[in-house]
């Protein structure tokens, strides 16, 4: 008779059942937060409330809501408009600066002096030219039989004083700029023909010093011009804006004949291209033109030409050397 073996008992059941409590149990919160705990494990916590929102921003808008599009940027303000062009007025020329002065026609040929006279002026001027029969050929005329010439006063018309000669042969007009003086025929004709001395003559351009008087002021010309230049264009802008429609056009015109004539007239004086003197007085004159016809006539200066003075730098210390020990040495 064999024995009967009986099955083994499931004595692990038991163990094994009981595992999974053991471990709720061991991750169970403590007593002060199991509520908390149930409240998240059956869907009653804070999990399942509703958002709160933010609080707002002081003195600012609520934040938005998720999911909300953002507000709109505050438009920004338009950029404020440039400042209208004001006029510029530079120092008038001082007439008596060219007094006594021994001036030439570009810088080179002919003579022309300015004396006082009384209250008024008189002049002595002999004009360059070439024959007429033979025009490689030079000649001089000098007006008046040499003898100073009586000049009448016709004002400030264009901001610088403005004088005549009264004689019927070759008649002119003299402007007096700053240190030079420009000379224009009062003839339809730019040319003045001498018959009885075979000799034609064109007074017409810049009288002023010679290069060598210039050259060395080459740097003082250069600032002075950018200052005369400016103020052309800010005038001719004043003048645009302040004109009628119909009238703008001339204005442009005439201010574009302007540039031309600059070009034309000043390369004809003796080195322009190394000093720019005759760019700049002419430059200066038409500045002061417009600023007369704006209405500026003897106004006070806006702007000055004249160089700013240099300043004289220290002189460097040396190392090891007291900063008034030289000073001190000096007085000794």
């Amino acid at each position: 008779m064999q024995p009967v073996r009986l099955p083994p008992r499931p004595v692990a059941l038991p163990v094994l059942a009981a595992l999974p409590l053991a471990a709720v149990l061991m991750v169970a919160p403590a007593p002060a937060s199991a509520q908390s705990f149930l409240e998240e494990l059956f869907g009653i916590g804070r999990a399942a409330r509703p958002p709160v929102p933010p609080a707002p921003v002081p003195g600012g808008r609520a934040p938005g809501v998720p999911g909300e599009a953002p507000p709109d940027a505050a438009p920004r303000p338009a950029p404020a408009p440039p400042a209208p062009p004001k006029p510029v007025v530079l120092k008038t020329p001082n007439d008596d600066a060219v007094v006594g002065q021994e001036l030439q026609q570009n810088g080179n040929a002919g003579s022309l002096r300015l004396e006082r006279s009384g209250s008024g002026f008189t002049a002595r001027v002999t004009l360059a030219g070439t024959k007429v029969s033979q025009p490689t050929e030079s000649c001089k005329i000098a007006l008046g039989d040499g003898q100073p010439l009586t000049l009448s006063d016709q004002g400030k018309p264009s901001g610088v004083t403005q004088l005549a000669t009264a004689g019927p042969s070759c008649p002119l007009r003299l402007e007096i700029l700053e240190g030079s003086v420009m000379v224009t025929p009062l003839a339809e004709a730019e040319s003045c023909v001498f018959t009885a001395a075979d000799c034609a003559t064109t007074p017409k351009g810049l009288w002023g010093p010679g290069a060598a008087t210039l050259l060395p002021r080459a740097q003082e010309f250069d600032g002075a011009r950018g200052v005369a230049d400016k103020a052309v264009r800010e005038n001719y802008k004043v003048m645009t804006q302040r004109a009628r429609r119909e009238d703008v056009r001339p204005i442009v015109a005439e201010q574009a004949a302007f540039s031309a004539d600059r070009e034309q007239m000043c390369r004809a004086y003796v080195r322009e291209g190394s000093h720019g003197f005759c760019h700049l007085r002419f430059s200066e004159a038409r500045a002061l033109s417009l600023a007369t016809r704006l209405g500026l006539s003897g106004a006070a200066p806006t702007a000055s030409a004249a160089p700013r003075p240099a300043r004289k730098r220290p002189a460097p210390a040396v190392d090891g050397m007291n900063p008034g020990f030289e000073a001190g040495a000096q007085d000794q």
